[in-house]
């Protein structure tokens, strides 16, 4: 496969937004390496549209045109420089590293009011600090965004020639759970190609060596290189002792996945306030995601959040087993959920629940914790559907303790979760005893990892079922 080839389901996203009557130009957000300027290129191919791309950091003569307020004066001057005639309705002008030039993503406001027939597609590594720069006003209201993460998992079953694996998983229903219909073998497939995928995770570049060269080796020497570009970013957003700062946190981030983040972990050297400014730059930057305590006694999550109780994220699995030296013989070697305490797991199931959402929502993510001396309890994450809110646990193997999440029922007065782990799907309605005598009556849908993409319809379908 060559990177320029990959099929991920965003490409569907941006085919139906180009149909649009109402059409915004639309900002692709994302870390650096995730495929943005990929993604754009494949849609246009898809879609049959003229490519006009402009990349700001490559050709910084390109900046000049968008001094204009003018979008005719700018798409005149345009065609001029490249040679080549932007069409409404047959053009994409695709302007990318677009946080190099603040005037052309400024510039999107009079595409929208005054070329609303012209697609335009904007992308840029590092855009969050170029929005949060306070010179700089973005027009609010007439753009669209696109938030783009690492390849999932299905993705990556399509790279890898399995597209009937997709489609069986996105056929797979509650009927079919309760009757127990997937069978062993191909349970064991997932899972196997599961392993793979926590090795090489989901950047495109990445997953596309892998998939030319089936050398998990090749894919780790991507993933060194992309992990060194980070690092040379650090220099454009980060100076004098905030630099060494972020470059701290950053080390320490992989071995601090699915535990409560404690800033003296990173270092005891330096107060947690400039810890926490490194951490940001991290998260701005897309390569680490702060996952909040929520109160969850209701929707929207976030409007009850703690700011005190947070675990991190990494950008990508494979970036995380790459920075913990582990490869495909530790991942054969023990239960998936167990390897590196489950942190693993929760970084795999995780990046996929932030980005499993709509793609126009800024990703977000949610935990519950009680830190109680005498009856702690923490869900690893929490799902919102509709206005229920949805306790999720990652197990190891395919039976343990729920007591936390009995405990998460009882509080919140729900009667459903959800469970992630390394057996096959099933649905258990069950009551069970409490500690202070108090009983409960519950239903659990288990699914297996790899059925994550599949978590919020399977949950939306259980809603829908009363």
């Amino acid at each position: 496969m060559q990177e320029e080839k990959l099929k991920r389901k965003e490409i569907s996203y941006l085919q139906d937004w180009a149909e649009q009557s109402q059409r915004k130009p639309i900002v692709v957000r994302g870390a650096r390496q995730v495929g943005k300027s990929t993604l754009v290129r494949e849609f246009a191919k898809k879609s049959g549209f003229s490519l006009v791309e402009i990349n700001f950091e490559r050709n910084p003569e390109y900046r000049r045109p968008f001094a204009s307020r003018d979008p005719a004066e700018i798409l005149a001057t345009l065609n001029l420089m490249t040679g080549k005639t932007i069409t409404a309705g047959e053009t994409l002008l695709f302007l990318d590293e677009i946080q190099a030039t603040p005037e052309a993503l400024a510039s999107l406001r009079y595409f929208q009011e005054e070329k609303p027939d012209l697609h335009v597609v904007a992308a840029g590594a590092l855009l969050e600090f170029t929005l949060a720069d306070a010179q700089f006003s973005m027009p609010v209201g007439r753009v669209e965004y696109l938030h783009l993460g690492p390849m999932q998992f299905e993705d990556f079953l399509e790279a890898m020639g399995q597209p009937q694996m997709v489609s069986y998983l996105q056929s797979f229903s509650l009927k079919d759970i309760r009757n127990r219909m997937l069978p062993g073998p191909v349970h064991e497939k997932y899972v196997a190609l599961l392993r793979q995928y926590w090795i090489v995770g989901g950047l495109p570049e990445a997953i596309a060596s892998y998939v030319r060269t089936g050398d998990f080796s090749q894919a780790s020497r991507v993933q060194h290189s992309i992990v060194a570009t980070y690092r040379d970013d650090f220099n454009k957003y980060s100076h004098g002792s905030l630099k060494g700062l972020v470059q701290s946190v950053f080390d320490k981030l992989p071995v601090m996945v699915g535990r409560k983040f404690k800033y003296s972990l990173v270092s005891r050297d330096h107060r947690s306030a400039a810890l926490a400014r490194a951490l940001d730059q991290l998260c701005m930057a897309g390569i680490a995601h702060r996952v909040h305590h929520s109160s969850a006694n209701g929707v929207p999550l976030g409007s009850e959040i703690n700011e005190r109780y947070f675990k991190a994220l990494y950008l990508d699995v494979g970036l995380l087993c790459a920075a913990l030296h582990l490869n495909v013989l530790d991942l054969r070697a023990e239960d998936l959920t167990l390897v590196n305490n489950g942190a693993i797991a929760e970084q795999f199931i995780g990046q996929h629940l932030l980005y499993g959402q709509p793609h126009y929502e800024t990703p977000a993510l949610y935990y519950w914790v009680r830190e109680a001396k005498s009856a702690a309890a923490e869900i690893d994450y929490l799902l919102s559907s509709g206005q229920q809110v949805v306790p999720i646990e990652i197990k190891a193997g395919t039976t343990g303790s729920l007591k936390s999440l009995h405990q998460f029922l009882k509080e919140k007065q729900r009667t459903f979760g959800l469970r992630f782990d390394a057996g096959e799907p099933s649905m258990l309605v069950g009551s069970t005893t409490l500690t202070d005598g108090s009983a409960i009556s519950f239903e659990l849908l288990s699914l297996p990892m790899y059925m994550v993409g599949q978590g919020r319809r399977l949950v939306e379908s259980w809603y829908g079922s009363f």
